[in-house]
């Protein structure tokens, strides 16, 4: 039986190790061709080893940007609308959960009923009348109009926060007034700190879906110097004229580095903040 057992596990093992690196084969792509010259760099395409290193030059090009831009502006431009579209949408979330769960106003369960309906609405949907609107404020080609969109919550944050708030029993509530806490102090010094895997776990969905967003920016933004990083990578292809693959391939390494390094900081509140259904001691 030991033995079988052990054959069982190595052949679990080996098999979950060819099925990671398939998953993961696409970023070892990624990060073998940001070392390969333009010249051999589809020679050999699915080779992960280089016939010809050229990582200087890929990311020195890669750096010096496109456009007279350079690439640390592209990535400023985005780390500023992630950070402050992450916050504004994951603070207006909570207090909008908040709101559903634990303050009594007529019409609450309808008013939550359309804010789960518009998950159902593509986002593309949405850009001709936010489109509109920001036009009408002077806003078009600012990174105001990156952020100001996510200063509206997002269904699905307002959803994972409402279940978060339902499996805290509403006695915690009553003993915080009683002890003289108001409404404001309930929501930051009681709920806040038992949800906080929840708020974690909307905080990583906010910032992935805002590093990586492409439609918007290209929607909104006409000015090179106020492009983000994904709409940044697409001008480093050009039909036209030379195409600097090394430079759009050691770019995109890069990019990805915030995103990677967010989730590994935080990655110990995901599986809490999605399973999350009480207060775990």
């Amino acid at each position: 039986m030991k033995k079988k057992s052990r054959i069982h596990s190595v052949m679990f093992h080996v098999g979950a190790c060819i099925l990671g690196f398939f998953m993961i084969y696409p970023l070892l792509w990624l990060l073998a061709s940001s070392f390969k010259s333009n010249d051999t760099m589809f020679q050999n395409a699915y080779s992960l080893i280089p016939e010809r290193w050229d990582v200087v030059t890929n990311y020195l090009s890669g750096m010096s940007g496109v456009g007279g831009v350079p690439f640390v502006k592209f990535f400023l431009n985005s780390v500023a609308v992630t950070v402050v579209g992450m916050a504004g949408c994951v603070f207006i979330s909570l207090l909008a959960a908040y709101a559903f769960t634990r303050v009594r106003f007529r019409g609450s369960g309808f008013w939550f009923g359309c804010v789960m309906v518009t998950m159902m609405i593509p986002p593309q949907v949405m850009v001709v009348p936010q489109y509109i609107i920001l036009k009408r404020l002077g806003l078009i080609d600012t990174l105001t109009a990156l952020t100001l969109p996510w200063f509206f919550g997002g269904a699905f944050f307002i959803f994972l926060l409402v279940q978060s708030f339902r499996g805290v029993p509403k006695d915690l509530d009553e003993a915080a007034r009683i002890d003289g806490c108001g409404t404001i102090g309930i929501l930051f010094k009681i709920l806040v700190p038992v949800v906080k895997p929840s708020i974690v776990t909307a905080s990583i969905f906010a910032f992935y879906w805002i590093w990586q967003d492409f439609f918007q920016p290209l929607i909104f933004m006409s000015s090179t110097e106020k492009f983000t990083i994904p709409l940044a990578l697409n001008m480093y292809l050009d039909p036209n004229s030379y195409n600097n693959y090394g430079g759009l391939f050691a770019m995109s390494v890069l990019s990805l580095l915030p995103v990677v390094l967010f989730f590994i900081i935080f990655q110990r509140y995901l599986v809490d903040g999605i399973a999350m259904d009480g207060i775990k001691g």
